[in-house]
């Protein structure tokens, strides 16, 4: 197939250097253009200097005839307004913001306290592969989900879809992030003299935007709304979200094994053997997921979900949603290999 000609906004934050980074290897994928409102006219290697010498643009200066994807790696709000002006122009999204994650917009407007700017985008496929990938394939537009949500909802979803969950019942998640997913831009609680040596939580209980998105996928398999505690903290560590979910559910053995046979032929998706626990080691820096599930008592199951926030949390799974939108493999341009340097992971 000819290549598909993607173009990248917001290319000088840390998923759209990812992008750049996996999409400039990609077999089926050219970047035809990246944006920076703050570093337009200049080379994206003044941002990151290890990164090819493309030249940043404005987002008003984009031409979308020569382009036919586009990744939206912009705050929420101003993203969906490039969203509609590239799907006026039949150029096909896949927006990494929260603009499109969310159904409804009266529930987009309780959760980011400001009304949708483009309601009559939505709903948007929700591009969690694992969880649905045949409502991506060939579509016009995917909401990729947010990291602290993929690592949840791959914990939850498979024992919710089988009646697993103990009704009526409080779902406890107690996640961890590195600091590179609050962003890029500068900010005094996420300073190096901050972070180093501490491990903070915050938006603990109901207060997290996330859990808009996790229970709108939750429920559709008949969780309620309302269930999830979710208590997210701050790592002191560049990246990695480590998820631990607290599930009361009929049966912990036979919902640990349910949880290993849902995901037994997904390539990017390891369920550890029993007695072995997930962590930030096994995923940082590939594009998979590791998952554990360790029962607590007869009745009580706790399920560790470690990622990568910036690539399966983000941009990875972005390329995987791209791969389904354009009938491409679905791994295409996600090959990695284990490199035991540092107890981290490197592609190849």
């Amino acid at each position: 197939m000819e290549l598909i000609k993607v173009g990248i906004f917001g290319a000088t934050g840390y998923t759209g250097l990812e992008l750049v980074r996996l999409l400039g290897v990609h077999p089926n994928a050219q970047i035809a253009f990246a944006t920076s409102e703050s570093m337009a006219g200049k080379s994206l290697k003044e941002s990151w200097p290890q990164a090819p010498d493309i030249p940043l643009q404005s987002a008003s200066s984009v031409n979308y005839d020569n382009v036919d994807c586009v990744f939206l790696c912009l705050p929420h709000t101003q993203s969906a307004l490039v969203a509609a002006q590239a799907l006026a122009q039949d150029v096909r999204v896949i927006d990494l913001s929260a603009d499109l994650r969310i159904d409804d917009p009266t529930v987009y407007a309780e959760w980011y306290k400001v009304a949708h700017p483009h309601p009559e985008l939505l709903p948007v496929p929700y591009g969690l592969p694992e969880l649905g990938r045949e409502k991506l394939l060939g579509v016009q537009a995917i909401a990729n989900p947010g990291c602290y949500a993929t690592a949840t909802l791959l914990g939850l979803v498979p024992l919710a879809r089988q009646g697993l969950i103990l009704e009526e019942t409080p779902v406890i998640v107690d996640a961890k992030s590195g600091v590179s997913g609050a962003g890029r831009k500068p900010k005094a609680n996420t300073l190096f003299g901050e972070v180093h040596g501490n491990f903070s939580p915050y938006n603990i209980g109901r207060g997290h935007r996330h859990i808009g998105e996790i229970e709108q996928v939750l429920a559709e398999s008949g969780f309620e709304a309302g269930r999830l505690v979710f208590s997210p903290h701050l790592l002191p560590t560049d990246r990695g979200i480590l998820a631990a979910s607290y599930v009361q559910v009929s049966d912990a053995l036979a919902s640990a094994d349910a949880l290993a046979e849902f995901y037994q032929d997904e390539p990017l998706v390891q369920v550890l053997p029993a007695g072995q626990l997930a962590t930030l080691a096994h995923v940082v820096r590939t594009p998979l997921a590791a998952i554990s599930a360790t029962p607590g008592s007869d009745n009580l199951l706790v399920v560790n979900v470690a990622i990568d926030n910036l690539l399966k949390g983000a941009s990875s799974q972005a390329v995987q949603n791209f791969n389904l939108m354009w009938s491409i493999p679905e791994t295409t341009g996600l090959r990695y290999e284990l490199v035991h340097h540092n107890s981290e992971a490197a592609y190849v």
